[in-house]
């Protein structure tokens, strides 16, 4: 700042300046000196400004007296001065640089650091869908989107379809019963490329207010697992198939209802006052909904051909003469994908005949997962949703870790002080869960930060933070399915013995590829505290050899059939000698059970036990934190990758 000091008539120069607005410049010298005219103060002070930048001698033999005054520069006091000690200040030199000084130039690359969000990356269709996904507004109550006309139209347009569907009568409450809430959802749908598609509001009925035997008894509705959606994909990537998503409008409205269930007036619909909504359909929200619609869409799907497969009752196959069809159901949201391209035709043509559905075209964008496709392969990533983990945390510095879980860290029970409100904790450790669909590289810091969600502590909350630090240096980061691979398992099994200090138990952790694409992974502890390495190493190959069985069985029902057994490779000897030995001793009958059910399955030659090095033991990923070299080498081999 330049300060004109009106007493010894100078201009000073200082960075540390207060403002009294409520006071006067010149009330000590009195307003006649100047008479309210301080046009030569800004004459002054252009001038000064010309002769700091352009270095002209010429222009301060002026005519003007003020002009020959001193521009006094006050500089911040070194900390180390001590207090009393006068304040330094000297006169700015004002000759002229010279012109012909060429500045040196860095010849350095310029990129963007890791630790922000880049997309350059991506393929331009992809990157315009990604980017369109993260702009679009989503308001959060309804007093919040009636102030915009497209959400307006959106809630006429589903309160028009639900009066169509005859979904509910308007009656009086009869005596004895009790009527349910209800709220809005606004959702942004986008198209295959990432355009606005339209704006949709959705009617949800507020079921945890329901009683069991009252207004609803069976809720159970099988959800295609992840695992399943995974494989799907990874099996589709090797075949060449395309993947088709479609999505059934007022899915739950197609079930009908059986209960007695009443409903109050939703916000925006006229009715009498005094009156209440008894429902006929299956409304969003309700317990009963899911269960209605799966059974309705079940026996519709079986009419057409399919059948539903045992390893996942969500997933329903056709063979056909041209080949097989497979849809992959999730509630409302469905994928379809075969080598039968004219019977997907026909199936999707069906579907939207019996249902109201919209063809989304291509794969691009599933329950929150992020669909990009290539020659390749596909990879599998969750942008959108990380970036939401990261600003619902409130950590807004650009500090990030190089790994989610600091190395040898064991977290009690009573570690910290308790925090007074839970519930963030425990968001922050649902969305990181989730999150962990196509994010391995955090499994093991989730599953251990999980287990103290019913008494959290600051120590807690502080590794959930580490885990998002981790996340907003690798945002990109996902999984990748290659087209290239092979239809042969292989999987990596190892346990952390006594590895949990609050109880002792051991942690067991697996992960099975398709070929190069990583399709199942786990992360668990132990139910029973093992005596021996042995134990916890052969109790976890169990927990393995049950995943292969399934997995297994799920690509016969997709129509691949693996003859060779598949590899479960072990770092511990003394649990594969015990798998090939045929006679039991005392050491082994604790774990008889796992022991009879591992070497069963090694007989009819469903799986093998080649041994492996700690070294290359991939599974040693998800059973411990482990050192930064160690981490990355590791998470190449599980091709997780950024872009």
């Amino acid at each position: 700042y330049k300060c004109y000091d009106s007493i010894k008539d100078k201009i000073i120069v200082s960075r540390n300046v207060r403002f009294c607005e409520d006071e006067s410049g010149f009330k000590n010298c009195g307003e006649s000196q100047h008479n309210n005219d301080y046009s030569f103060l800004f004459k002054f002070l252009s001038q000064c400004d010309d002769e700091m930048h352009d270095g002209d001698d010429s222009n301060t033999g002026g005519n003007d007296s003020r002009m020959a005054k001193d521009i006094i520069t006050y500089h911040r006091r070194n900390r180390q001065q001590e207090v009393g000690e006068e304040e330094h200040h000297e006169t700015i030199d004002l000759q002229p640089t010279q012109s012909g000084e060429n500045l040196r130039r860095s010849t350095r690359n310029v990129r963007q650091p890791n630790r922000f969000v880049s997309y350059e990356t991506f393929t331009p269709s992809h990157r315009a869908r990604i980017n369109a996904i993260h702009s679009h507004f989503e308001p959060s109550t309804f007093n919040e989107a009636s102030k915009y006309i497209e959400w307006k139209n959106a809630m006429l347009e589903e309160l028009d379809a639900l009066r169509k569907a005859q979904t509910w009568e308007i009656q009086d409450l009869p005596i004895g019963k009790k009527t349910i809430g209800c709220k809005w959802v606004y959702k942004v749908k986008t198209k295959s490329d990432g355009s606005l598609e339209r704006y949709k509001a959705r009617l949800v009925a507020k079921g945890y207010t329901q009683e069991y035997g009252i207004d609803y008894e069976e809720t159970f509705a099988p959800v295609a697992r992840m695992t399943t959606v995974r494989t799907l994909i990874a099996l589709a990537s090797v075949k060449n198939w395309n993947i088709y998503q479609m999505d059934v409008k007022n899915a739950f409205l197609n079930g009908d209802l059986m209960e007695e269930v009443y409903m109050e007036v939703p916000p925006g619909l006229s009715v009498p006052q005094r009156k209440v909504l008894r429902l006929k359909k299956a409304l969003y929200g309700l317990k009963q909904a899911p269960k209605a619609w799966f059974d309705r869409f079940n026996s519709v799907i079986s009419d057409y051909g399919f059948h539903s497969c045992l390893t996942d009752t969500a997933l329903f196959v056709k063979y056909t003469t041209a080949g097989i069809i497979i849809l992959l159901l999730y509630v409302d949201d469905m994928i379809i994908t075969g080598s039968d391209k004219e019977g997907i035709k026909e199936c999707k043509k069906l579907l939207q005949e019996t249902f109201e559905m919209k063809d989304l075209g291509f794969l691009t964008y599933f329950l929150g997962i992020e669909v990009a496709y290539s020659t390749r392969g596909y990879f599998l990533s969750q942008t959108k949703f990380a970036a939401e983990i990261i600003a619902k945390s409130g950590i807004t510095d650009d500090k990030v870790t190089e790994t989610p879980e600091a190395v040898g860290s064991k977290m009690k029970i009573d570690d910290g002080v308790p925090l007074a409100n839970p519930t963030p904790y425990r968001q922050l450790v649902g969305s990181l869960m989730y999150l962990s669909i196509t994010r391995p590289d955090i499994a093991h810091a989730v599953h251990t930060v999980s287990q103290f969600q019913h008494a959290p502590s600051t120590v807690h909350m502080g590794a959930v933070l580490r885990i998002i630090r981790y996340i907003k240096g690798t945002i990109n980061k996902g999984v990748f399915m290659s087209s290239s691979s092979s239809l042969n398992l292989i999987a990596y099994t190892d346990a952390d013995w006594g590895g949990d200090p609050n109880d002792r138990h051991s942690t067991t952790g697996f992960c099975v590829f398709l070929g190069e694409s990583l399709i199942s992974w786990k992360c668990k502890k132990q139910q029973k505290v093992s005596l021996s390495s042995t134990e916890a190493e052969y109790r976890a190959m169990a927990s393995t050899t049950m995943e292969i069985v399934w997995l297994r069985q799920m690509l016969l029902d997709m129509g691949i059939k693996i003859e060779e057994p598949t590899d479960l490779c072990c770092d511990n000897k003394s649990s594969i000698y015990i798998a090939k030995n045929q006679t039991f001793h005392e050491r082994t009958k604790h774990i008889e059970m796992d022991c009879h059910y591992v070497r069963e399955e090694f007989l009819k030659k469903t799986i093998k036990l080649p041994y492996v090095s700690s070294e290359f033991q991939l599974a040693d990923f998800f059973t411990k934190p482990l050192c930064s070299p160690r981490f990355n080498f590791l998470l190449d081999k599980l091709s997780v990758i950024a872009p």
